[in-house]
């Protein structure tokens, strides 16, 4: 889905800095700027807004003015803009492709993926707009009833660091779709794409239609979801801050959508065939640099094939090659930061004092010339169900193993966490993958092929993993209001209430 030659990093040109963009355009940053590294190498890159509550407000009050124009614009005309977003976010995807991988250190080869779901996200929301965005109508004894679909205002939309592009699309295309304004806060971590992003749609929409206004989550993010004029908020993060959004929305009476975080089960029966299971083991659980919300994080592996299976999976992870995020050849690179890395390291020692063994993995490595950077090796950790690292969502390349011999019981054991946003499934009966599926309390289950995200099918998660669905038509739902307009062709008779 390439449509431009690939680039080298020496061709990647940044702006000196980037302040938040509001009505149409970059403007200063009122609480001045924070420092954007590399990832990996600790070099600067440049310099991005530190937002507060002045930006936000500027960025609102943009919004509120351009919500009107926008939320008459036809559904045909938002349609046709929403395919020119697909279209130039596509010619451009090499290079945001690029600055993704040197601002969160992920491997180059990952974003493949990462752009083909941003830029379908624009064009399937293009189209749903058009089939989907609908009301209804009949005939009445004494007239007609209609209902229409309208949008809810301006949308604040807060996202994380570890998918920039998914996370922007998933969250900016319903809701312009629904004919909706934006105040997006991306993370002060990694959002360098999603600054340039608003530069390239600033040549498509209407001024103030989205904006974006960068910064830490205690200023920027808290002064967006306490903005009094804000109509819809959107988040995808942590638990403890989604339940602070979560409680702003309840005690203003605003719909709200969270994306909270998942510790998915991957379940293995013992009719699969070992090598490609391990192979998919391995991808579920050091894609995305680990860095992921559906990580296949815990392995459920069936006690008849443990000890072949664990002793496989261990083998597959030492050819992971650990390298430079930018060489495409790369498999798993460096941790967002400092912070993060060690993070996933204390957890090790988590897993040591709670008597979980590490049976690969468990180090910090040096790659040459990027020795700034947190590079995890791939961490396969026998442990109980019940131990912090096989409950807890680590956000590394790591996965427990854990023995099952009973059907009812790994399914209690695959249920028996606070999060449900994704489930795998490994077998070659399909009756008693879809059996199983039925019973997991997750949002998306993926049988023999993880991470296998399908267009049009709606994400999200049960329990502590969220509120809500995106990516598919049931986000035009959540960002529009229903109205009913019920038409009588003649005022009552006189005398008709006697």
């Amino acid at each position: 889905m390439r449509t431009m030659a690939q680039l080298n990093p020496s061709e990647i040109k940044f702006d000196e800095k980037y302040g938040p963009f509001i009505n149409g355009q970059l403007v200063e940053a009122t609480n001045g700027y924070i420092n954007s590294i590399n990832a990996a190498t600790g070099a600067a890159l440049s310099k991005i807004g530190r937002g507060g509550k002045e930006d936000i407000d500027l960025a609102v009050k943009a919004a509120r003015a351009a919500f009107q124009e926008w939320s008459n614009t036809t559904i045909e005309k938002r349609s046709a803009l929403m395919n020119k977003i697909a279209d130039t976010l596509e010619a451009n995807q090499e290079r945001l492709k690029l600055i993704e991988c040197m601002d969160t250190g992920r491997a180059l080869h990952e974003f493949d993926l990462d752009y083909e779901l941003a830029i379908y996200q624009f064009r399937y929301f293009a189209s749903a707009i058009l089939n989907y965005y609908e009301g209804a109508s009949r005939p009445t004894q004494n007239g007609y009833l209609m209902t229409k679909k309208e949008p809810l205002g301006v949308c604040a939309q807060i996202i994380p660091w570890n998918v920039p592009m998914i996370m922007t699309a998933a969250k900016m295309a319903p809701a312009l779709a629904a004919g909706n304004t934006i105040v997006l806060k991306p993370a002060e971590d990694a959002c360098l794409s999603v600054m340039e992003f608003g530069k390239l749609l600033a040549d498509i929409l209407p001024k103030g239609v989205v904006n974006i206004v960068p910064g830490y989550g205690n200023e920027a993010g808290q002064a967006l979801i306490d903005h009094p004029d804000i109509n819809k908020l959107t988040f995808t993060g942590s638990v403890g801050v989604g339940r602070l959004v979560g409680k702003t929305a309840g005690e203003r009476i605003l719909p709200v959508t969270l994306e909270l975080g998942g510790k998915s089960p991957h379940i293995v029966f013992p009719d699969i065939n070992i090598d490609r299971a391990v192979e998919n083991a391995t991808l579920g659980y050091t894609f995305f640099n680990g860095e992921s919300c559906v990580l296949g994080s815990r392995l459920l592996i069936h006690d008849d094939i443990y000890d072949e299976f664990v002793e496989k999976l261990i083998e597959r992870a030492k050819q992971v090659k650990i390298g430079p995020p930018t060489d495409r050849s790369t498999r798993l690179a460096s941790i967002i930061n400092e912070k993060q890395g060690k993070r996933i390291l204390n957890y090790f020692e988590i897993a040591k004092n709670e008597g979980a063994q590490i049976l690969y993995g468990g180090n910090r490595v040096t790659v040459p010339g990027h020795e700034h950077g947190y590079f995890i090796e791939p961490t396969i950790i026998e442990a109980e169900n019940s131990m912090r690292i096989a409950q807890e969502e680590i956000f590394g390349p790591v996965v427990t193993v854990t023995r099952w011999k009973d059907i009812d019981a790994v399914i209690k054991m695959a249920n028996a966490v606070d999060y449900g946003l994704a489930a795998g499934i490994m077998t070659e009966n399909l009756e008693k993958a879809l059996d199983t599926a039925n019973k997991l309390e997750a949002g998306s289950v993926w049988i023999n092929s993880y991470f296998n995200f399908q267009s049009g099918a709606p994400f999200g998660g049960y329990k502590n993993s969220g509120v809500g669905r995106e990516h598919n038509k049931e986000a035009l739902d959540a960002y529009s209001q229903s109205k009913t307009i019920a038409v009588a062709y003649q005022l009552p008779q006189v005398g008709q209430f006697k």
